[in-house]
């Protein structure tokens, strides 16, 4: 089947060609405007108690929202007729803009001690915006700005959850567009120290370039029937030119290979896309079915990176399959032209045996000594990953922008010089609690950490009633809402537990509760991550395995692959939690601010996407070593033929694809920078110690039993598996 579809690739080149340029500008026309379909959020579970208590508290107390809060400063305290007139105007243009459902202020809500800064230099007005996360942030995308326009002398900053979503899509905006410009030249650059010819270099990028724009198409088109999180163009962008360029490397690599062995352009595609290709396509299969164990989890934040992420892999691959051979058709042996290292090289070292490689000898020298080595490097990767062992989840909030980008700052002042009720009350809603809310509520205040509950039969701490029913409508018919002060800051391990407290707290006989807020929020999402995570290592982990026995006929090397790849992980989620959680040695990353918490959403999409960059390598090496190992019989020297023969290639699509990762480490959103740098890390664990030292190691150690199977899964691989 390959060779007829090599054959077939080098009669209609010419077509391949044509049809692959038509793709590209359609894919092109395609994708435009795709940016303005994506939308924000996406980091809670919708089914979760929290989620429920904020559709109950828009659909039933529609002015005790605070999805955004502006802080209203001017020359003189807010009690001065001027800065009250200017507040109050404020506040009354705020509450008629369209998609504000209502407004509060200090000025129009009796002057309250809590919308007012403790030196009385503040005053807030808290907004209540409808519409979901995205509908909610393109809300204040375009309401701040108009609210400034007309500030008269006063100093308008915004905060609360619409303004971090509107701020950080903007950033993140800007980031691609700065990583795109970064990464291109860079990546050029490197491709052309690898190949040495500036034809070459180019056509990994002609690769990725169409396989980014397709996916852009697909994107397109999925947006309109599911939500797709903003961020998921910047995955895409750095995957699709990482796996584009890994998989185009191989090809390429394999292609010259042959040709310097005197063998014609039409004979040096056979084994190419015999065994280069399906390797290739086998490898992005893997990569692929790793994705999909995103979409197990609720969050669409997640489940965006698989829309994604599979369609760039599969372009990737199909381009790399496909597209490439043909143009490879085409151009020949002018696949060298260009060389700028020509004169570098010496016909000596051009012809030079395998053995007397670099590779070959590096894998000889582990191979006598593998316990030494392999035990050397299992011992680094577990004192990497031991930070783990503190990691502590949270979600994502304004310290994930930049310290000087203007929501930071204005919820920094909210910490600083307001009371901790004014970052957010937990709202608990009750449905059926009749006569028995007054009872409820004193039991409510008297949870520790609860500074105060208001709710319709009056304000309540230390478990006592402290002031009667004031004029904030807190009852719609048999639904009540209890405000829930708290002394500490929602966003923290201490706003978690006392949401956990809340919850643990006797609801009124008959009565449904639902608590919800920020805290919540992080509580639910992380415990439906947790929840969802067994079946997405289930998918990734025997997915792996399945095809990896197809690949090979063992039953060993899958489960050696599985082992190594965990430990590579492990030490990257170590690396993770040192630096982004704790703040050690952030500074090498661009001082990015820490809460003490690692967003958790980034494990589990790190361990996805890097467990299927970490079989692509894998399956690279293992196809090479397979290859000579059936025609030799020899499993040592079938190591150090594959290692010398894909060594290079490896190390060379690591730094690569490590490259256009990190370069995320520039931006100015933590959880991008977080995440680039995290899988970047992994990239470059798995290339270099795991693949140049383990896999040798091991696969010296295991000998014969390497390539072992029991008779029945023999007989299955024999009728089902791939064969040369």
């Amino acid at each position: 089947m390959s060779d007829r579809l090599s054959a077939s690739l080098y009669r209609r080149r010419a077509a391949v060609l044509w049809v692959s340029a038509v793709a590209l500008v359609l894919a092109g026309i395609g994708g435009l405007g795709v940016e303005n379909r994506l939308v924000h959020g996406g980091f809670s579970d919708p089914g979760a108690q929290s989620s429920h208590a904020a559709r109950l508290v828009a659909e039933h107390f529609p002015t005790a929202g605070d999805d955004l809060v502006l802080l209203l400063r001017g020359a003189d305290p807010v009690d001065t007729p001027t800065t009250t007139t200017l507040g109050t105007e404020l506040t009354r243009r705020a509450e008629r803009s369209p998609g504000v459902r209502a407004a509060t202020s200090y000025w129009t809500a009796g002057r309250a001690p809590s919308l007012r800064s403790r030196d009385s230099t503040i005053g807030l007005v808290t907004l209540s915006l409808s519409g979901d996360e995205d509908d909610r942030a393109r809300t204040a995308e375009r309401l701040v700005p108009d609210i400034r326009r007309h500030a008269g002398g006063l100093t308008v900053m915004a905060a609360g959850p619409a303004q971090v979503q509107s701020e950080v899509g903007e950033q993140t905006a800007h980031d691609l567009l700065l990583a795109e410009a970064v990464a291109m030249p860079i990546t050029l650059v490197l491709l052309l120290l690898v190949f040495g010819s500036a034809v070459a270099a180019t056509l990994p990028l002609v690769i990725a370039l169409l396989s980014v724009l397709a996916t852009r198409t697909v994107l397109n088109a999925l947006a309109g029937t599911v939500s797709i999180s903003v961020y998921s163009m910047n995955s895409t962008t750095a995957l699709g030119l990482g796996l584009a360029i890994d998989y185009s490397l191989f090809i390429l690599a394999r292609f010259r290979e042959e040709l310097r062995t005197g063998a014609t352009v039409r004979e040096a595609l056979v084994p190419t896309v015999r065994r280069a290709g399906r390797t290739v396509a086998f490898s992005a299969l893997t990569v692929a079915l790793s994705l999909v164990a995103l979409l197990v989890f609720p969050q669409f934040f997640l489940r965006s990176f698989a829309y994604g992420g599979i369609v760039v892999v599969l372009t990737a691959a199909a381009g790399a399959a496909f597209v490439l051979p043909a143009l490879l058709a085409v151009l020949g042996h002018r696949v060298d032209r260009y060389d700028v290292f020509a004169r570098l090289r010496s016909p000596e070292r051009r012809a030079a045996a395998p053995e007397n490689g670099r590779w070959y000898r590096f894998a000889t020298a582990v191979m006598r000594r593998p316990a030494l080595y392999g035990g050397g490097v299992i011992v680094l990767l577990l004192l990497l990953a031991s930070p783990f062992t503190r990691v502590s989840s949270g979600l994502f909030d304004d310290r994930s922008l930049p310290a000087d980008s203007q929501v930071h700052r204005a919820t920094q002042l909210l910490r600083d010089r307001f009371d901790a009720g004014a970052l957010g009350t937990v709202p608990v809603v009750v449905r059926g609690a009749g006569r028995d809310l007054d009872a409820y509520a004193r039991t409510l205040s008297s949870v520790h950490d609860v500074r105060q509950v208001t709710a319709a039969t009056g304000s309540y701490a230390a478990g006592r009633k402290v002031q009667d029913p004031g004029p904030a409508t807190l009852m719609d018919g048999d639904t009540a809402l209890l405000s829930v002060v708290s002394a500490v800051e929602q966003d923290s391990s201490s706003g978690t537990a006392l949401v956990r407290a809340l919850r643990k707290a006797d609801p009124p006989d008959g009565a449904t509760v639902w608590v919800g807020g920020r805290a919540a929020e992080v509580e639910d999402s992380t415990a439906a991550i947790a929840r969802a995570t067994p079946a997405a290592i289930g998918i990734v982990v025997g997915s792996s395995l399945v095809l990896l026995f197809l690949f090979t006929g063992s039953v060993l090397m899958p489960v050696k692959a599985l082992v190594l790849n965990t430990l590579s992980l492990s030490a990257t989620f170590g690396a993770m939690v040192f630096v982004f959680q704790e703040g050690h040695l952030a500074s090498l990353v661009g001082s990015p601010l820490h809460t003490g918490t690692l967003d958790a959403t980034i494990p589990i999409l790190t361990f996805c996407v890097a467990f299927g960059l970490s079989m692509d390598y894998e399956v690279f090496l293992l196809s090479r070593i397979r290859e000579r190992y059936l025609r030799t019989g020899d499993n040592t020297e079938s190591v150090a033929f594959g290692l010398q023969h894909t060594g290079r290639i490896i190390t060379a699509a690591a730094v690569l694809v490590a490259v256009v990762l990190f370069v995320f480490a520039i931006s100015g959103v933590t959880l991008l920078k977080l995440l680039g740098v995290g899988l970047a890390l992994a990239v470059v664990l798995d290339a270099t110690l795991v693949r140049a030292v383990l896999v040798p190691s091991f696969m010296r150690l295991a000998g014969r039993a390497n390539w072992w199977a029991p008779g029945p899964l023999r007989r299955l691989h024999d009728r089902v598996g791939l064969r040369e």
